[in-house]
């Protein structure tokens, strides 16, 4: 893997030393890491579970000379609603609701929402509606894994029905195949630093609950979820070339 690592990182050196264009006039090749954000609305079984969320995440791709786009990336999901709350440690809390402290006070404790999706990428710019031929109407499918869970936080582990192993049985982790699916568009600019690309996407996961039992319910976790989420997606794209010279002066 080190090999492989450095060889690719010669190439890129390589390229972008020697490298110089002009995406005005000619469609390129362009290697690009690119940060990303998205806005996600949750539905399906998901969406029982948690409310909207947020990802955030990065990436490489390459873009070739006939504006194909072949990439990876990487987004970790997070979110501040968890639904049904209350039900989620019903089984160990007393009449109030509260969970006990080991000393017999109420235990202080927070439920988030993590994950992450990771994704392989296919696309294709169509150079319509842009300034230059490397810019245009973009769709990607992505195939890829995606991971969901309730992450239980209890501030310094006062609680010990919450210690080591026993919080994974009230986390519901869950994860499977992924898919999804994206239509915006990608703009280049002849300065790198004003690429970007924005859009929508709509991503499909099959999950399973990866606990063999659920502490909650006292019951065994079975079948597989079906999971929705609705996206408004933006990044910032970093191309690795050179910038041709715009003009030759003469003395």
């Amino acid at each position: 893997m080190r090999k492989i690592a450095i060889l690719v990182a010669l190439y890129l050196l390589n390229y972008t030393s020697y490298s110089q264009v002009n995406i005005k006039d000619s469609c390129i090749n362009a290697p690009m890491f690119y940060a990303t954000y998205a806005y996600q609305i949750t539905g399906g079984d998901v969406g029982k579970r948690f409310g909207n969320n947020s990802a955030i995440g990065g990436g490489f791709q390459m873009k070739t000379k006939r504006n194909w786009v072949f990439g990876g990336e990487f987004n970790y999901m997070f979110g501040g609603k968890v639904k049904n709350q209350e039900s989620i440690l019903s089984s160990i809390v007393n009449s109030d609701g509260f969970l006990i402290t080991s000393s017999g006070e109420y235990a202080e404790v927070h439920f988030i929402e993590a994950g992450y999706n990771f994704s392989l990428k296919a696309g294709k710019i169509f150079p319509v509606f842009g300034s230059n031929p490397n810019s245009g109407i973009f769709i990607s499918l992505q195939p890829g894994f995606l991971q969901h869970k309730i992450k239980i936080n209890n501030p310094n582990n006062t609680a010990p029905q919450l210690a080591g192993d026993y919080k994974y049985g009230y986390d519901e982790m869950a994860n499977g195949f992924s898919a999804t699916e994206f239509l915006g568009y990608m703009y280049m600019g002849n300065k790198r630093i004003y690429s970007f690309y924005a859009g929508f996407e709509f991503t499909q996961a099959f999950t399973k609950c990866r606990r063999a039992f659920n502490f909650n319910t006292m019951t065994y976790n079975s079948g597989t979820n079906s999971d929705f989420f609705y996206s408004f997606r933006v990044g910032w794209l970093i191309p690795l070339y050179r910038r041709a010279p715009v003009g030759y002066y003469y003395k």
